[in-house]
């Protein structure tokens, strides 16, 4: 399954559209959950998520009602108190830069470009307003989804979306709506072995389904929920964990994929390229001047496309992007 696949299980999820699988701890509380996890790959799992009531109490508790708009904080209060389906995912700990990650989670529009770019999405995640997007997964699933709340919390943050939206495919008998709140806390881990930064991101999601996909989610699709959900955020922070190790050693050529993102805005764009450079320097260093590449710099920019590209698409597919 692609990547492409994947984000629009998890995102439809997230936004209410399950049936096709994105006292309060800080950072440093979070940190300390996965202190021992020390794997060597660029994602690792420090749990395997859970259902419970406790998990769900706790994730009530880390929502920050209190400085939520009044309009927002009705709108999704509702799905909070009657919620089909609650999951906290597993905890992710991967090896990304921090300002990267930032521009993902603020910026989740620009990452979906980048996919399309490089061939492995269907998934339109498209701007309507400040803070609210349109998505469609070319595969049945529509939705709107909007960021509520977001506040810095130390070297991490946290951020609240809520969405809506609708299926209709073979995976239900009948359409299904519903909506969802999703809760991200992300902040800073322990470093690699070779002192890159790693990042811990951890996700509450709840969901409640409209009429008949109440009866749908809880008997039939419940589990395959449950699944692909932290399957596919893990899938999805691989591909974090890439881009940014792109960023970081080729981040001219970052900077030129940036450069061919129809959909991002033009100051995003320029901050992308930004942010790759600042993270191939080391601490204190100066940036790197835009423009001054060499051939090797040119031949890297070149590969930079199917490299990143490469673990989610067939042979077939990757020999088709070179041969562009």
């Amino acid at each position: 399954m692609t990547i492409a696949r994947r984000w629009m299980v998890w995102t439809a999820s997230v936004v209410a559209m399950a049936v096709l699988l994105p006292a309060r701890r800080a950072a440093a509380d979070v940190t300390a959950d996965v202190a021992a996890d020390v794997a060597a790959g660029q994602s690792a799992r420090s749990d395997s998520g859970s259902s419970s009531r406790e998990s769900r109490r706790r994730a009530i508790e880390a929502l920050p009602l209190d400085r939520i708009a009044e309009p927002q904080r009705k709108a999704i209060e509702p799905c909070l108190k009657a919620a089909t389906l609650y999951r906290r995912l597993p905890v992710e700990t991967i090896v990304c830069d921090a300002g990267l990650l930032d521009f993902a989670l603020a910026k989740p529009e620009a990452i979906v470009d980048i996919w399309r770019v490089l061939g492995i999405s269907r998934l339109s995640l498209d701007p309507v307003g400040p803070r609210q997007w349109k998505l469609s997964d070319g595969y049945g699933t529509v939705g709107v989804l909007r960021l509520v709340h977001q506040e810095r919390q130390g070297r991490g943050g946290l951020l609240v979306f809520h969405g809506r939206g609708a299926y209709t495919g073979p995976l239900s008998p009948k359409n299904l709506t519903g909506s969802c709140v999703l809760l991200v806390r992300h902040g800073p881990g322990m470093p690699a072995v070779d002192g890159r930064e790693r990042q811990l991101v951890q996700i509450d999601t709840f969901l409640d389904m409209d009429g008949v996909g109440l009866e749908i989610v809880t008997r039939t699709l419940q589990p395959l929920i449950v699944r692909s959900a932290a399957s596919n955020l893990h899938e999805i922070c691989l591909f974090m964990a890439t881009l940014s190790d792109s960023a970081r050693t080729n981040p001219e050529g970052m900077a030129q994929l940036a450069g061919r993102l129809p959909q991002t805005a033009a100051a995003d764009r320029q901050l992308l390229a930004t942010i790759a450079r600042r993270a191939a320097q080391p601490a204190g260093g100066g940036l790197p001047q835009a423009g001054r590449r060499d051939a090797a710099d040119v031949a890297a920019a070149n590969r930079l496309q199917t490299e990143l590209a490469s673990r989610w698409l067939t042979a077939d597919e990757l020999d088709r992007i070179q041969r562009q």
